[in-house]
């Protein structure tokens, strides 16, 4: 299984750089994968992150837009504002999840 080093620790990944292993994860790895894809971090995109992890811990599976808006309250305009050209294929990969099954 391949790996990478982020903020300083090898963690394991696929071949699109999504994290495999959840629990390998911690919040400077999250701002780090966020600075490399050219975000900075804020209370908001961190609720964001927060309910993703929150919810693939209960559920086993990725939410869905529609699941972060209706079940997250968090509404799909603010969503594509925090992270633009592909919101949750970016905050999965910053909150170390995989890569939603919704997108290409």
């Amino acid at each position: 299984m391949p790996t990478a080093e982020i903020a300083g620790v090898t963690v394991d990944v696929n071949e699109e750089g999504y994290m495999t292993d959840p629990a390998q994860w911690t919040r400077a790895i999250g701002e780090a994968i966020a600075a490399e894809l050219g975000i900075t971090m804020t209370d908001a995109h961190w609720a964001v992150i927060e309910f993703l992890q929150k919810d693939y811990a209960e559920k086993g599976v990725m939410p869905t837009i529609r699941r972060v808006k209706n079940a997250g309250g968090i509404p799909t305009k603010e969503l594509y504002a925090l992270f633009p050209d592909g919101p949750l294929k970016k905050a999965s990969k910053i909150a170390g999840l995989p890569k939603p099954s919704s997108c290409i």
